[in-house]
């Protein structure tokens, strides 16, 4: 389905207008029964132009709502009063990589799951749980997120997975893309803190 952004039309061929005994194609959307909600968008019907103009002439948006829930759904602040994560007193700031540092969103994703993996992997070192875990500091378990490896890594593990972030953030590697190169410098101060680690 492919939106024209000619009055809202949505070409898409098959689909009939849905006013009775019309043949034209349905490319205009119009509110179905089942309104927007938790449950997902709700439904849609489908009009051509002439039947969705007519729709949109008589539609209410409040029809079947009681008094105060049309005084509610009309304040200035309707949808404001429940606390969302973005706007609580934290700013949803958890720690984690935030997605608009990144162009890439996989590298977004990558980030994030890293990210993860360290907090996962410092947590198992501190309760002991993982083998060779507490042989890491804070620093050298921050570097082990940096390159995507747990603590069980070994100099062949590390040197694979340093060939192949370089690859992949080196522009002189990746088709000459320089966005990457503040990556770059810490998988290289990761490998160079781990390289004595490890070995």
């Amino acid at each position: 389905m492919r939106n024209t952004k000619f009055h809202g039309r949505y070409e898409c061929k098959g689909r009939v207008c849905e006013a009775p005994g019309c043949e034209e194609a349905g490319e205009f959307r119009a509110p179905g029964p089942r309104r927007p909600g938790f449950d997902g968008p709700g439904d849609y019907r489908w009009f051509c132009l002439e039947h969705v103009r007519a729709f949109n002439s008589g539609y209410d948006f409040f029809e079947g709502m009681s008094a105060d829930e049309i005084l509610a759904a009309q304040s200035p602040i309707a949808g404001w009063e429940r606390e969302v994560k973005a706007f609580r007193p934290t700013g949803g700031v958890d720690g984690m990589p935030r997605w608009g540092d990144f162009h890439d969103p996989l590298d977004a994703i990558g980030a994030r799951a890293a990210e993860l993996r360290r907090r996962a992997a410092g947590r198992s070192a501190e309760n002991g749980w993982a083998q060779g875990g507490a042989r890491f500091n804070a620093q050298e378990r921050e570097a082990l997120g940096t390159m995507g490896l747990d603590p069980q890594t070994d100099t062949k593990e590390l040197r694979a997975r340093y060939s192949q972030l370089v690859r992949k953030y080196h522009p002189d590697r990746n088709g000459g893309d320089r966005r990457h190169e503040a990556k770059l410098q810490r998988v290289v101060e990761a490998y160079q803190l781990l390289r004595k680690a490890v070995g």
